[in-house]
């Protein structure tokens, strides 16, 4: 897949940066009903879902919305049964019908590119045989990541899960096999050419991931928009409009029902959806809403 929809797939995956900036900076978002209208402000803040540990990313500001949220929201639980389930889904939903091979719906570029890219991180290409294109490109763009420092529960959604006061309570958008069936349930052939893609990204472009988080803790949200969004836009249609505009619109009717209340929240969420023309502060402008940021 292209750099961009590895993104998405599981939100925005990064490696680790040589340096942290002296300053951080993600971006975020404030919102709240038109003036007049009654309801509270909320805060969207974009996540990254992998990050080295030693990557320094919060902000005062950030702190504070955390502190005072009465509520916290993520895409997915963040509690370790929602996780254990997800392993079990992705099980489940990993694995090709008997009789069907990994290699049998790739071509034989991408064979011998995947044979390659498995042998670098230490994997039998044999072992991904039995793998959908979806599955075998999770495993390889996560081993590719830990490989660049990255590692689970260094993420945006752990951090702040582990920082948020007793008080807040915490909410979930979609379940993980929710999250885990936009992958699983796309067409076969685009499963496949999404991992061709990304074979060919690991082999010709080991610094993507760096430019990306790089991109995202800057608050470089043009470059995000441009580098991340659009590519996928306008490579497969079909998967933008299913992990990206689908799932803003049904975010953006939760977040509504939101403003209207008493209670603040944090939204936190993958950055991919929160910058572009069909972004969650987008739509949430074109409704009327008020929304401070980039």
């Amino acid at each position: 897949m292209t750099r961009a929809l590895r993104a998405w797939l599981l939100g925005l995956l990064f490696g680790a940066l040589a340096a942290s900036p002296a300053l951080a900076d993600p971006p975020m978002w404030r919102v709240r009903p038109p003036s007049g209208k009654p309801g509270t402000e909320i805060v969207l803040f974009g996540s990254v879902h992998l990050l080295s540990p030693d990557l320094k990313w919060r902000s005062p500001a950030l702190d504070r919305e955390l502190a005072q949220a009465h509520e916290l929201w993520f895409e997915i639980p963040m509690d370790g049964a929602a996780q254990a389930a997800a392993a079990g889904t992705a099980a489940k939903l990993g694995k090709l019908p008997a009789g069907q091979t990994l290699s049998q719906h790739l071509g034989p570029e991408a064979r011998a590119r995947l044979a390659r890219v498995a042998g670098r991180f230490g994997l039998p290409a044999a072992s991904l045989e039995t793998f959908r294109p979806w599955l075998a490109e999770v495993t390889l763009t996560l081993l590719q990541l830990q490989q660049q420092g990255g590692r689970q529960g260094s993420g945006v959604e752990e951090t702040l899960s582990r920082a948020a006061p007793p008080s807040a309570r915490t909410r979930a958008f979609e379940t993980p096999e929710q999250q885990i069936r936009l992958l699983a349930e796309a067409p076969i052939r685009e499963q496949a050419a999404s991992l061709e893609q990304t074979l060919k990204e690991i082999e010709t472009d080991p610094d993507a991931f760096d430019e990306l988080q790089k991109a995202w803790i800057d608050g470089d949200t043009a470059w995000l928009e441009r580098e991340a969004v659009g590519p996928l836009r306008e490579a497969s249609p079909a998967l933008y409009r299913r992990l990206v505009v689908e799932r803003n619109r049904r975010w953006t009717q939760e977040i509504e029902r939101l403003l209207k209340r008493k209670e603040s929240a944090l939204i936190v969420v993958g950055v991919g959806h929160l910058v572009g023309a069909d972004s969650v502060p987008a739509l949430l402008r074109r409704r009327g809403y008020v929304v401070e940021g980039p």
